[in-house]
C-alpha cells in the first residue's frame, strides 16, 4: 500500500468516504446526508486522526447545509429562496467532491462557511 504524508490508502479512502457519504441524503433526504458520514466517522475515529478531522468537517458541514437549506425552504414562499435552493445544491456537490479529493490526496480540509458544532 502507498502512503502519502504518512497515511495510508485504507485511511485517505475512508476520510474520503466519510464526505462521499453525504450522498446518500439523495437516496434518503433530510438525514441521509448527515447519518451517513455520521456513521463512518463513528466506526473509525479512535483508529486515525485523519480520519476523526474529516469525519466532524462531514458531520459539521452537512449540519450546516441543513440549516441553510431549511432557511432556503422557508424563503422558497417569499421566492428569493428558490435560487438560493440552487445555489446552495450546487455548492454542496462541489465542497463535496473538492473535500473527498483532498482527504484522498491526504490533505487535512477545512469546507468553508461550515459552522463548527463538534470541534
Amino acid at each position: 500500500m502507498s502512503e502519502i504524508n504518512g497515511l495510508s490508502q485504507e485511511e485517505r479512502n475512508f476520510a474520503m468516504f466519510c464526505h462521499f457519504a453525504a450522498f446518500a441524503g439523495f437516496i434518503f433526504p433530510v438525514l441521509g446526508s448527515i447519518l451517513a458520514p455520521l456513521i463512518l466517522w463513528q466506526m473509525k475515529k479512535e483508529e486515525s486522526g485523519f480520519i476523526d478531522h474529516h469525519g466532524k468537517e462531514a458531520v459539521n458541514f452537512q449540519i450546516t447545509m441543513l440549516i441553510a437549506f431549511s432557511i432556503a425552504i422557508f424563503l422558497s414562499f417569499l421566492l428569493i429562496g428558490i435560487p438560493m435552493l440552487f445555489g446552495l445544491a450546487i455548492f454542496e456537490i462541489i465542497a463535496i467532491i473538492l473535500a473527498g479529493i483532498k482527504a484522498n490526496e491526504g490533505e487535512y480540509y477545512r469546507y468553508p462557511l461550515s459552522i463548527r458544532f463538534i470541534n
